[in-house]
């Protein structure tokens, strides 16, 4: 990753910031919420509607430009709350316009986002977690550990931060997928809280069927996940058709046997209606044999699924490869055969690790160490 103006590598500004980032986070209130907090300040009801625009509509950095608010609620507002969780640490692009972002958190640790440039779509992948508690040995992330969850703000403030640039380019976010670092179900409360924010018509207002949620399969995040009302994606990173294979390459996954899953995925095409989409790595010797194929045509035949090849994404350290085309193609095509919806997903950013299972703080432990060396 490299720096580039206008956002350098600014080590000491991260220092600085973190020393002020006692405040709470804005970002972190829902509308209701913040009404709820500007009642207390005797404020009227009105208010909450003004500084939410200014947040999630005109993406205002700074209190004092919230000229429609009384001089004096702006300064009580910079006094209490923050508005942005984040310090650029640096970012990175391709020449394709895939740009990689690392972030720095009030607490010294950092995560990774990403834009995604396609077409007309500007997608932001972004991350629930700092590190990963599954532990996938083919994914990047998955060999950090986990450090600790993110808050709504911190969810919600990554697609935020896109947002603003974009807008100065007079363009706009129009997806999200949640596939960044972490397992959201395991952080449901503030990813669905982020996402709910992000959706909400009053503000940011992106549509429902825009936002995508990826999962390892965690049961009990499926079933509550039916029940939300909305019209978000369900995304399962499923990886094995059988729990044998399965095991080794989602090892936080042994805890849902495949058929706990299938059921609980059943049951989340009964109450929404919704297509639900699995995730498949394919790597080269381990999972792409055409037996694994028609085991998993088998597995999904007759739901309401569509099937997303994801050849690998090599990062260092990883002792996997994807496969050749060919095997790919034959892949693809024996679940064609057996009646699947599939498709061959090509990640984007893969020379700036920007790609499926390839994000993690690279220069996040040497953030830290000049932080505590404060």
């Amino acid at each position: 990753m490299v720096c580039v103006p206008p956002f350098p590598c600014n080590f000491a500004a991260g220092r600085d910031n973190f020393r002020g980032m006692e405040k709470r986070l804005l970002l972190d209130l829902s509308y209701e919420e913040l009404a709820v907090e500007l009642a207390a300040l005797g404020e009227p009801r009105y208010r909450a509607s003004q500084v939410w625009n200014w947040v999630w509509k005109k993406f205002a950095t700074d209190f004092s430009a919230m000229t429609n608010l009384p001089a004096a609620l702006r300064a009580e507002l910079a006094r209490r709350f923050s508005l942005d969780p984040f310090t650029v640490l640096a970012r990175e692009g391709d020449e394709e316009g895939t740009e990689k972002v690392l972030l720095g958190l009030s607490d010294g640790t950092s995560i990774e986002a990403v834009l995604i440039r396609e077409e007309n779509r500007r997608t932001v992948c972004i991350s629930t977690q700092v590190g990963c508690p599954v532990g996938c040995p083919f994914c990047a992330t998955g060999q950090m550990g986990f450090v600790r969850n993110l808050s709504a703000g911190e969810i919600a403030g990554q697609v935020l931060y896109f947002a603003r640039l974009l807008h100065a380019q007079k363009e706009q976010v129009t997806n999200v997928v949640v596939m960044g670092m972490g397992e959201p179900f395991l952080n449901y409360e503030a990813t669905l809280k982020a996402m709910h924010i992000l959706n909400d018509p009053r503000g940011f207002n992106l549509g429902a069927r825009r936002m995508t949620v990826s999962t390892i399969g965690i049961v009990p995040g499926i079933l509550r996940f039916a029940q939300e009302g909305r019209q978000y994606n369900l995304a399962i990173s499923l990886h094995a058709p059988d729990d044998e294979l399965r095991a080794k390459l989602v090892p936080l996954g042994e805890r849902w046997p495949i058929s706990e899953i299938m059921a609980a995925v059943d049951a989340y095409i009964l109450a929404t209606g919704r297509r639900v989409t699995f995730e498949y790595v394919l790597l080269r010797g381990v999972n792409d044999h055409l037996r694994h194929a028609r085991a998993l045509a088998f597995l999904l035949r007759g739901k309401l699924v569509h099937v997303n090849l994801i050849p690998f994404n090599p990062a260092s350290g990883l002792p996997f490869s994807p496969p050749d085309e060919g095997q790919i193609e034959l892949f693809r095509r024996e679940l064609l055969a057996h009646g699947m919806d599939v498709t061959v997903r090509r990640s984007r950013g893969i020379k700036i690790q920007a790609g499926c299972g390839q994000l993690r703080s690279r220069f996040g432990q040497d953030f830290q160490a000049v932080t505590r060396a404060e």
